[in-house]
């Protein structure tokens, strides 16, 4: 209990700096041009993501359980970069390097909280097909709208605790040495490190945020894709293990580029340079939601259909 009272104590007096400073890259010479490449970036994002929502919304056809889901993964996309690029922009390319204690841990809020809310939603998605394939039969009954608005509801309801939970511990923390946070935003890691008292629940937190925005919902994914596989192998014919296996490229190919820049990252953990953890930390954070709804138009005939409706009746 002395270990969480000297976090939580009600008569400590804790020493909050008025500010924390973003280091960004070092020593690598016009860096300002990697964060004008996110600027492209993000705006592809805010187009492609507007125009995943505006067709699921339009299009009746689309209101099926999985592109409730969809609709939500490009809701989630569109507000994490909103979250995110323009701050990282405002930070660098107008050097506003120095952010406030309180808009700093609101800013990782926010980052984090939609970050989550990618991988949960890739969880949702993965699910939704792997009842699809293993029990097609069963499909309408097992994943209905209800079920999946109560699924996509709890994993917003257990990201937001989480990621307060993991706020309200950093404001138990006294920074008196160092106030740079070597990153390219307000992150959790970098900033309960700094502290000089006692850090360990909130190292304790990281360690399971880690395991449950990341390892858990990957294992899940992982084990979706064995049993999807197995079931594939089943079917008679290879024309139709290539049909079923074809609506999963585009959710599989979401995946792919969500966690190989991070499974990089934690791999390596501390071997890892600075500069190269921060590229692989913000393309993972920014690189998704652009590539998901190009994905998603490119790889889902529903969406293509629709896509091609919309341009007709407009011209």
């Amino acid at each position: 209990m002395n270990l969480f009272n000297s976090a939580l104590g009600k008569n400590i007096t804790f020493v909050r700096p008025a500010y924390f400073i973003i280091s960004g890259f070092s020593g690598i010479i016009n860096n300002k041009y990697y964060y004008v490449f996110l600027c492209f970036v993000y705006i592809v994002s805010v187009l492609g993501n507007t125009v995943v929502i505006v067709v699921i919304y339009l299009d009746h056809n689309l209101r099926t359980p999985k592109y409730v889901a969809v609709f939500n993964l490009a809701f989630v996309d569109l507000l994490g970069s909103s979250a995110l690029v323009p701050k990282l922009l405002d930070i660098f390319l107008f050097n506003h390097r120095y952010i406030s204690y309180n808009n700093c841990l609101t800013f990782l809020f926010f980052s984090f909280t939609f970050l989550s809310m990618q991988v949960f939603n890739l969880v949702a998605l993965s699910y939704d097909r792997l009842i699809a394939i293993m029990h097609p039969l069963h499909y309408q009954v097992k994943v209905t709208h209800g079920f999946m608005l109560s699924l996509i509801a709890s994993f917003w309801l257990l990201a937001i605790i989480a990621i307060l939970v993991a706020v309200g511990l950093l404001t138990r923390l006294s920074f008196c040495r160092s106030i740079v946070i070597n990153s390219y935003f307000c992150d959790h890691g970098q900033i309960y490190r700094l502290a000089c008292n006692d850090n360990t629940p909130s190292y304790i937190l990281a360690k399971f945020l880690i395991a449950l925005f990341f390892m858990f919902p990957l294992l899940f994914i992982v084990l979706s894709y064995v049993c999807i596989g197995y079931a594939l192998s089943k079917v008679a014919t290879s024309q139709e293990r290539y049909k079923a296996f074809k609506t999963c490229t585009a959710h599989l190919s979401l995946v792919t580029i969500h966690f190989i820049p991070l499974l990089v990252t934690f791999t390596m953990s501390s071997g890892i340079h600075p500069n190269t953890r921060i590229i692989n930390l913000s393309l993972a954070s920014v690189f998704p939601p652009m590539l998901n709804p190009i994905i998603y138009v490119l790889q889902t005939q529903e969406i293509k259909v629709t896509v091609k409706k919309l341009f007709k009746v407009k011209s």
